[in-house]
């Protein structure tokens, strides 16, 4: 299912729920059995600061085309923190786990997401305004947190998201205080989560790619989508930069202010999590899982495992 909507600044929810027929109930807007199972809520405290929470799976893929048409002057930046949450369980079977990360960006950014069947989506987005985020963070003589700040120009950062982030947005689920105090509650979880957010910013050692065109973007963010569907074959740094209709090192540049990795240290990095996630949740054996990803090797990927994990693949998949 193919789904676009327009967002002019006040999010995509109800436009999403209606294409999708779900019901809306106070905050809540359930997703229908017939599609799939669970909810999206949010609290708007203004102009300034807006968060949106997803908790749910879809029967079929949907992919949604995201278009932003924002008021002049209008310089939201947008936090969505994916794969926060755990996975749901349908009929006692957990559904597969959203890639925990995190992506920065100006609202301005359009874009294309795809969600797959039978995946469990646990996201909070939050959208704030400049002025917000220098209220809280301005004072930090930090060049990225400056950079990012002061950034009037289209830009992407990804991070991965910490057990600090985890932690707090498991706070986030059900009703845990009483109505009369949630939006409090939910204000301060928000900001919570914005600290957390930032510290990681802290500890980046790239520089935002400050001033990039959307086709660029677009076109690293294919590339990902690329490493993320051939994890059995090593990136050809030449054809994806032909691909991108970009040069290689201007490829290789980008990518790495974008995602912090360059592109065959980020490829290794989604070959193990998709190696844990196989012995965690698949019971794979090593080698079914060394040869699906492509090693030849078997030893070559236990040390691989071991540098990523800080364990063997065969321990890891007896205690997990």
């Amino acid at each position: 299912m193919k789904i676009s909507v327009v967002d002019k600044g006040s999010g995509i929810a109800q436009q999403f729920a209606q294409a999708i027929g779900a019901k809306t109930s106070g905050r809540f807007i359930h997703v229908p059995k017939s599609k799939g199972d669970g909810y999206i809520t949010g609290f708007s405290w203004g102009i300034d600061l807006r968060m949106m929470i997803r908790n749910y799976y879809l029967q079929e893929p949907v992919l949604l085309e995201r278009t932003n048409e924002l008021a002049e002057g209008q310089e939201d930046i947008v936090i969505q923190l994916s794969g926060v949450f755990p996975p749901l369980l349908v009929e006692q079977e957990q559904l597969l786990p959203e890639r925990p990360y995190i992506m920065i960006c100006r609202h301005a950014v359009s874009a294309i997401t795809e969600m797959p069947s039978h995946t469990s989506f646990g996201s909070v987005t939050i959208a704030t305004s400049r002025k917000y985020l220098h209220r809280l963070f301005g004072h930090i003589d930090h060049p990225i947190v400056v950079n990012v700040l002061a950034a009037k120009e289209n830009f992407v950062v990804e991070m991965d998201v910490s057990p600090a982030i985890i932690a707090t947005a498991s706070e986030m689920l059900g009703q845990p205080v009483p109505e009369s105090l949630e939006s409090h509650y939910y204000r301060l979880k928000c900001e919570e989560l914005l600290c957390h957010t930032f510290a990681l910013l802290l500890k980046r050692e790239e520089l935002p790619p400050i001033g990039t065109h959307i086709n660029d973007i677009k076109a690293i963010y294919a590339i990902k989508a690329h490493l993320q569907a051939h994890l059995n074959e090593n990136p050809n740094i030449a054809g994806l930069a032909k691909q991108a209709k970009m040069s290689e090192p201007k490829l290789r540049q980008l990518f790495k202010r974008t995602f912090g990795r360059s592109v065959f240290e980020y490829y290794q990095f989604l070959r193990m999590e998709t190696a844990a996630r196989l012995l965690k949740d698949k019971k794979l054996t090593v080698s079914e899982v060394g040869y699906q990803l492509g090693f030849t090797n078997l030893s070559h990927f236990s040390r691989v495992f071991e540098q990523h994990t800080g364990m063997k693949p065969k321990k890891y998949s007896a205690t997990s």
